[in-house]
């Protein structure tokens, strides 16, 4: 049968009409993406490069630069992760994992430590916060372009693994070598809790984890039956964590209806947290300790019980991260941890750093804030802009940058001699410790059957000092000098701290070694 020239003509009529239609639909919304500055550069960009480029490129590779180069030009705590590193990241907040134990950031090129995890590996052979990581097994580390995941593989590995460390550490001239055995990485967040004085309890926190709340809470309330009146929170060296975490431990602290936290960005409507009828520690004398690595979730807590005129914060001002990060989570498994929004203190304050000058120069502040020579540290002589805010009782107190303390403690400075810092950080004194606690168990047990009496009545003698010198002389190929009597007394603390550790864990530990800090001193005259 033949089809007419009329059906012949409709059906060419129609495909023209549809190849035009398809026509202004392409040059309408190219049209649109160019005038309405969407245009999708990026994806271009990848074509271009897929079809005409001279070699063969990683796609993925090339994708993951792109992300982290636009990130950066956002803020500081916007970040990406391929699917290792978050899986990595993850497991310090919420499973055990093996490794040396250091919460780390890149900065200018270089691993820092933010925090050694008490009871880890790293924090036993006396690595700790603000650390620069150069060397790895004897290799270069630092100026290289080191990858967060690139860290990660060098750091962890198997328990009873070893890894090599070189440092350098504010205070030290020389470079300071560490041997660490690898191991699992206690998971728990309250480290210590004890009575410090008859009156007063002590509790640390050293992260905002899944399990951080239950766990505070079973040691407030160990601490409250022991007649507790008075309570220090060390929040020093904690990075942070869960939000959720750091909003249900401060409202242990405040009465009914204050407010904690206000939450808001552009895209994200304003939330605002407050105190329910649930604290367990309301009315009784409240001392939050924080310093330079006290970021996020701790500063959250710090500055509510600032600004409420709750409690005294005590130590140095903390980091200063005020932005609220989201995690988006990509097909493969990675992730961007994109800023959606800023949080405020009860009394208004962003306590967010300036960092409009760069990542680079953000992180730069935070080290010369470590090493400062801030004998006489004060609010006008602290290099943090004076912006005033006003608390519940009309106190002034400062935002701009972190939380500015009621009472400042600076660094200590004392004229401790190279040979000291070397006997110290050498990885001798924990081998010895160990070794002095397993060869002599028995004994030390007998004569101090419990973690109270060991830090009551053991006294490191001269025969143990002058034995953990010998020992080291053999480690390191140094002859220690005699040291100073102060130097003497340091070192043998610390001596009896880590030996009590292999005893009696931190119950024996913390206590010890909070002997010596001039922060804790401070916080129990006030």
């Amino acid at each position: 049968m033949k089809r007419s020239p009329f059906s012949f003509s409709r059906i060419l009529y129609t495909v023209m009409i549809f190849l035009l239609g398809i026509s202004m639909t392409f040059y309408w919304v190219k049209k649109q993406r160019i005038t309405t500055n969407s245009y999708d550069k990026l994806r271009d960009l990848i074509y271009y490069i897929d079809h005409f480029y001279v070699d063969t490129v990683n796609h993925e590779q090339l994708s993951e630069d792109a992300i982290r180069g636009i990130l950066e030009h956002l803020d500081p705590h916007s970040t990406y992760s391929n699917a290792a590193e978050s899986k990595m990241q993850s497991e310090q907040l919420e499973g055990a994992f093996e490794g040396i134990g250091v919460q780390f950031n890149i900065m200018n090129d270089t691993i820092m430590v933010v925090a050694a995890i008490a009871g880890g590996p790293s924090e036993k052979v006396g690595m700790k916060a603000g650390d620069r990581i150069i060397l790895v097994n004897d290799e270069p580390v630092a100026s290289i372009g080191i990858t967060s995941e690139q860290v990660f593989k060098m750091l962890r590995g198997k328990k009873g693994t070893l890894v090599k460390v070189g440092v350098l550490r504010p205070e030290v001239n020389n470079i300071l070598d560490f041997e660490i055995i690898r191991d699992v990485i206690p998971t728990k967040s309250v480290v210590s809790a004890y009575m410090i004085e008859e009156l007063t309890g002590y509790i640390k926190i050293d992260q905002f984890g899944t399990h951080t709340t239950e766990e505070f809470e079973d040691a407030l309330m160990m601490l409250i039956d022991k007649k507790m009146q008075n309570l220090i929170v060390d929040l020093r060296s904690n990075a942070g964590g869960y939000l959720d975490a750091a909003l249900k431990i401060t409202d242990h602290f405040l009465p009914k209806g204050n407010l904690i936290l206000s939450v808001k960005g552009l895209h994200t409507k304003q939330e605002k947290f407050f105190a329910s009828n649930y604290g367990l520690f309301t009315d009784g004398k409240l001392t939050v300790l924080i310093d330079e690595f006290s970021a996020s979730a701790s500063e959250i807590l710090a500055g509510a019980i600032q600004d409420n005129d709750r409690g005294t914060i005590i130590g140095r001002r903390s980091f200063g991260k005020g932005l609220v990060q989201r995690p988006f989570d990509f097909a493969d498994g990675s992730q961007v941890r994109l800023t959606v929004s800023r949080y405020y203190t009860p009394s208004g304050r962003c306590i967010q750093r300036d960092y409009k000058n760069g990542t680079t120069a953000y992180y730069d502040d935070l080290l010369k804030r470590i090493i400062e020579d801030d004998e006489i540290l004060t609010v006008e002589t602290d290099t943090i802009p004076l912006i005033e805010y006003r608390t519940q009782l009309g106190r002034i107190v400062y935002g701009g940058g972190g939380i500015t303390p009621d009472i400042i403690v600076p660094h200590e400075k004392k004229n401790f001699s190279t040979e000291y810092y070397q006997a110290l950080n050498h990885s001798a004194i924990v081998q010895f410790a160990f070794n002095y606690a397993n060869q002599h168990k028995e004994l030390l047990i007998k004569k101090y059957p419990s973690a109270e009496t060991f830090i009551k009545k053991m006294i490191v003698t001269d025969d143990i000092y002058n034995e953990y010198l010998y020992f080291y002389a053999q480690k390191s190929n140094r002859t220690v000098p005699p040291l100073d009597a102060i130097e003497k007394n340091t070192l043998s603390t610390w001596l009896k701290a880590l030996i009590g550790r292999n005893l009696y864990q931190d119950e024996a530990f913390y206590p010890i070694i909070n002997s010596m800090d001039e922060v804790i001193k401070e916080a129990l005259i006030k």
